[in-house]
Order: structure tokens, then C-alpha cells, then sequence
């Protein structure tokens, strides 16, 4: 059996298990705790570390080595998602779900407190190098364990909708720390970025609540029980799946990288250009946070209606036919034209990716290998997007506002491309047999008068 059959879902229950929906809001609590965690640094990072933690550069120095800053985080995440994925394939999911929180939390907490250059010097942007790298390590090890978890507790019919709960912990997590920016602004001196950072706390408590509360995998407790875990997963899915490792990796790039042009940099953009103020950029954040919540959501629903590549296809085409206009629209400094393009850039170009990609990435790894494959294709474009708001500023200063443009309609084709190779894993056929399954199910859970969990959904796929 191939790694796509195989992860289609056919060792899952058919009807999910009788806390799918537990699984997944819980997976959504700590996914929307990192985001707000991981999002509020890149808002930080645009808005306030360029005078707190390098004062004695000019701003543009400032500004980049804030973003790079930034990146060192995201470079940290390729080896929190070895490690975490790696731990996810041999010890299991929940493990690793509450651990990461913990330490993500911790380490933001740890942000809010740090001092600043006009207290410590030099010392101050090596604490946060420091701390970012620990965030780093947290966020790569959270997201395969948080979409895993959620995918192989759900319904074989509605996995996408199911993987796009936790995934709507990203404009979640953004709407939380934008809005907790965007009510400390008023704030004198470092309270303005200090007090977003510190209110973590109440969401780290929140999270581990529940987390603590969600049930291990039932695909990686059969597999523990029939003893087919992987000796060594990491190694596994190099070897065997390595055609699936890049696929994923482009599908990511255009995604994550996508972000980090359309909203960490145009969000600096905006304000190094007068163009708009803080809390009218806040605000436009906010504003796509709010759509994005319930889009993430759709075009998850939408994946099991069409299939995954379709609705990929879409939000790389408008990756595409979006880079110039957006900052045309922009340019103008017009406040409505401005939450215009944070939505159209969020809601239809990153939201539509990010709304596939739970169940697609899942669905091209075997069970013994899921977390390994997932979790390190994910992280490694992250890499990618560590960097870009870096390049962008980069580009900037070489080329005026084509730069970063141009940028964004490279990560669109990257992304296009590489759902054009990568094979669909919800087509016609696996959607019929899900309906079908689902049918038969239903019909047993009836004919046993309505005797409902995990065992007679299991006895309907033969598993």
C-alpha cells in the first residue's frame, strides 16, 4: 500500500472517534497560543524592536536586523519539528502537544520581560536571539502534533473540514495579538509591545487546560499495539518519501513565505512610508484576522467537496495576479485600499492554502511516518519565510516596491508548480468510497440501535 493510500484514511475510524471534535478545538486552543505567541513577535518586530533592541542603528539597519531577528526563529523550527515529529512517531502526539506549549509559552513570557538595549546594551539582543530561538524549537514541534492528532481522530469525509479548526488557530492567534497590540499602543514607553507578550500567560493556562484533556491518536495506538512504528521515522520518510518531503516543502513556501511579504513586511512597509499609522495598520490586520477566521474554515470544507489540489490551485493563482496590485493599492495610502489588500492577501491567498494544507500534508504520509514527513516539510519552508520579510527589505532598498512584489509572485509560482506535481489524495474516487463508507457505517450504527464509537466504525473498514 502506497503512503498516499494509506494515509487516505483507511485505518481510521470511518465515522471519526467519539472525541473528534474535542481533539480538534483543543489542537485549535494550543495552535491559536503559539500563533499568538510566534505572530505577536513579527508584529513586534515590525512595529518596536528596531528602537528597543538595536537603537544605534538608522532605522532601515534597525528594521533589518529585527527581521532578522525574526528569522533566527524560524530557522529554529526545522529542528523543533525533527524533533517533535520524530517524538510524534515514537512516543505519540499528545506528548508532544503539551509539551511544546509549555515551553512556547514560557519563552514569550520570557520576551515580555526582557530588558531592552538602553538598560543591558549589547546583552539585550542576545537574550532575544536567545528566547527566539527557544520560541522556535516550541512552534516546530506544535504543528504536526496539533493537525496529526485532529486528522486521524476525524470523520474519513470531512478531514479537511476537521484539520481546518486547528489551522484557524492562525488568524486566531492573529486577531488575539493584534488586538492586544492594538489595545496596548496607548501604552507609554516598552508597555506598548511588554504588556501583549505578558498576557500569554492567561492563554499558556487556557491551552494546557484543554490540551491536557485530548486523547492520543487512535492511528498511532493501533500502530503502537500491532508493533508497526518506525525504528527510526526521521530517517524512514527521508528514504522512502522523499519525493512527498519536497512536494510539501514547495506547497508550504508558497504559503508561509506568501504571509511574510503580504503581511509581516507590508505591515513595516506601510508604516516606514507613511502610508498608514499604527493602529490603522493594526486595525487592517484585525480586520483580516476576522474574515480569515471563518474562510480557514470554508476552504476546508470546500477541500472535501473538490479535492485538495483544486482549491491550492486557486490560492496560488491569485498569488500570482495579486503581487503588483498590491502594492499599488497600498501606494495610495488610502485606509480602505490598505485593509483591502491585508484581506484579499490573508482571506484568498494565504487562508485558501493553509485551509488545505492539514489534510493534504497528512494525507501523503503513512500513519509510521505522518509526524516525521509532515512536521519537517512544514518547518523547513518555514526557514524560507524566517527570512523573507528580511529580503524584502533588501529588495527594497535595490529595486523600490517591485522588489518585494516580484518576491511574492515567485512564492506563487513555486507553490502553483508544486500543486501541479503533487498527486491529489481526495479525488473522485477516495470521496465515493468515503460516502460509501460513511453510508455503511451509519447503517450498522442503526441496524445495532444506534450504538455509537470508535469499534464499529473500525468494523466497517475492516481495520
Amino acid at each position: 500500500m502506497t503512503s498516499t493510500t494509506a494515509a487516505a484514511g483507511d485505518a481510521s475510524p470511518v465515522l471519526g472517534t467519539r472525541h473528534k471534535l474535542r481533539t480538534a478545538i483543543g489542537s485549535a486552543v494550543g495552535t491559536t497560543v503559539e500563533n499568538y505567541d510566534f505572530i505577536g513577535y513579527g508584529t513586534a518586530a515590525a512595529l518596536y524592536f528596531g528602537d528597543a533592541f538595536f537603537p544605534d542603528s538608522n532605522p532601515t539597519t534597525g528594521l533589518l536586523l529585527s527581521f532578522a531577528t525574526l528569522g533566527i526563529g524560524f530557522a529554529a523550527r526545522p529542528l523543533g519539528g525533527i524533533i517533535g515529529g520524530y517524538l510524534g512517531d515514537k512516543i505519540g502526539r499528545r506528548p508532544v502537544l503539551v509539551a511544546s506549549l509549555l515551553i512556547m509559552g514560557l519563552s514569550t513570557v520570557a520576551i515580555g520581560a526582557l530588558p531592552t538595549y538602553a538598560t543591558v546594551g549589547i546583552l539585550a539582543p542576545v537574550l532575544l536571539v536567545i528566547v527566539r530561538v527557544i520560541q522556535g524549537l516550541a512552534f516546530g514541534a506544535e504543528w504536526g502534533g496539533a493537525i496529526l492528532m485532529t486528522y486521524e481522530h476525524a470523520p474519513w469525509r470531512r478531514k479537511g473540514a476537521f484539520t481546518a479548526i486547528p489551522q484557524a488557530g492562525f488568524p486566531l492567534g492573529l486577531l488575539l495579538a493584534n488586538l492586544a497590540f492594538l489595545a496596548s499602543a496607548g501604552l507609554p514607553g516598552d508597555w506598548a509591545w511588554r504588556v501583549p507578550f505578558l498576557l500569554s500567560s492567561v492563554l499558556i493556562a487556557a491551552g494546557l487546560y484543554i490540551r491536557l484533556k485530548v486523547e492520543e491518536s487512535p492511528e498511532f495506538e493501533d500502530a503502537k499495539e500491532q508493533g508497526t512504528l518506525a525504528k527510526n521515522p526521521l530517517l524512514t520518510v527521508i528514504r522512502q518519501d522523499w519525493r512527498n518531503l519536497l512536494r510539501a516543502f514547495g506547497l508550504r513556501i508558497a504559503e508561509t513565505a506568501g504571509y511574510a511579504v503580504s503581511i509581516t513586511y507590508i505591515t513595516s512597509y506601510v508604516q516606514s512610508n507613511g502610508l498608514a499609522t499604527r493602529p490603522h495598520t493594526i486595525l487592517a490586520i484585525v480586520v483580516a484576522a476576522l474574515l480569515g477566521l471563518p474562510a480557514t474554515l470554508l476552504w476546508g470544507r470546500l477541500t472535501d467537496r473538490v479535492g485538495r489540489r483544486p482549491v491550492y490551485l486557486i490560492g496560488t493563482t491569485l498569488m500570482l495576479l495579486f503581487g503588483v496590485p498590491m502594492f499599488l493599492m497600498v501606494n495610495t495610502g488610502r485606509l480602505g485600499l490598505v485593509i483591502a489588500v491585508f484581506v484579499i492577501a490573508f482571506v484568498f491567498c494565504h487562508n485558501s492554502l493553509a485551509g488545505t494544507q492539514g489534510a493534504w500534508f497528512s494525507e501523503l504520509f503513512s500513519t509510521e511516518t505522518r509526524s516525521s514527513g509532515a512536521s519537517l516539510a512544514y518547518q523547513l519552508a518555514a526557514v524560507v519565510s524566517g527570512f523573507t520579510a528580511f529580503w524584502a527589505v533588501s529588495l527594497y532598498e535595490a529595486f523600490g516596491w517591485a522588489g518585494p512584489a516580484v518576491l511574492f509572485v515567485v512564492y506563487g509560482a513555486i507553490g502553483l508548480v508544486a500543486a501541479l506535481v503533487t498527486p491529489e489524495t481526495y479525488g473522485p474516487a477516495r470521496r465515493a468510497e468515503a460516502e460509501r463508507a460513511t453510508a455503511a457505517a451509519l447503517a450498522q450504527e442503526q441496524a445495532a440501535g444506534g450504538t455509537t464509537g470508535r469499534a464499529s466504525s473500525l468494523a466497517t473498514t475492516g481495520a
